[in-house]
């Protein structure tokens, strides 16, 4: 966290905090969602400005609830998830990145939902990969060793049977690949997608 939002939430500890102005798209995007894109359930206008992308990933974080949320000074700006918290890329140095700028490491676990989204899980770390690169990622996948082909991959995403497990190449390591309800994601991870007032 910046040292300049430590000191302005000890100036000013009580600043109520901010619900559904601030999104977090599928593929790493943040999105201001001003009164009129809330009233229209309207992704909002995606935010181009470095200096303050870089300011929002420094110091994004989550409360006891699940809520993800940005320290904004002394307030807190709560976070509505099209996914899961964060959001991963491929990348040639790293294997995978966030959409925070860091490379996503020691991925234990991926899952796949039945649309074909695939998640990968790094500790307490929960990050949907950008749809952009599931096809190159999904090429690696393999069961018993041997890649599993999409004819197969897709029978086993519609409920089939495997004879061993599916497994998803990860900076050279094979970590398992579970199959998981979309629906079931947020609940399985302990997060919430759209943070309301506690109450």
């Amino acid at each position: 966290m910046d040292d300049i939002v430590k000191q302005a939430m000890a100036k000013w500890p009580n600043v109520p905090h901010c619900y559904g102005w601030l999104a977090l798209d599928a593929r790493g995007n943040w999105r201001m969602r001003d009164d009129h894109a809330q009233r229209h359930a309207l992704p909002g206008d995606k935010l181009a400005n470095a200096a303050l992308i870089g300011f929002i990933a420094r110091n994004y974080q989550r409360d006891e609830r699940g809520c993800w949320y940005f320290q904004n000074g002394p307030q807190r700006v709560y976070v509505n998830l099209e996914t899961t918290p964060f959001v991963a890329r491929t990348d040639p140095v790293h294997g995978f990145v966030l959409h925070t700028g860091a490379p996503l490491e020691h991925v234990a676990a991926a899952f796949i939902t039945e649309a074909g989204e695939l998640i990968l899980q790094a500790g307490d770390i929960v990050a949907q990969l950008d749809d952009r690169d599931v096809a190159q990622v999904l090429g690696t996948v393999e069961a018993a060793g041997e890649p599993l082909g999409d004819e197969a991959l897709l029978a086993w995403l519609e409920g089939g049977a495997l004879a061993t497990p599916a497994t998803l190449k990860v900076s050279g390591s094979c970590v398992p690949l579970q199959r998981t309800d979309r629906d079931a994601v947020a609940d399985r991870f302990g997060f919430r997608k759209v943070p309301t007032p506690a109450g």
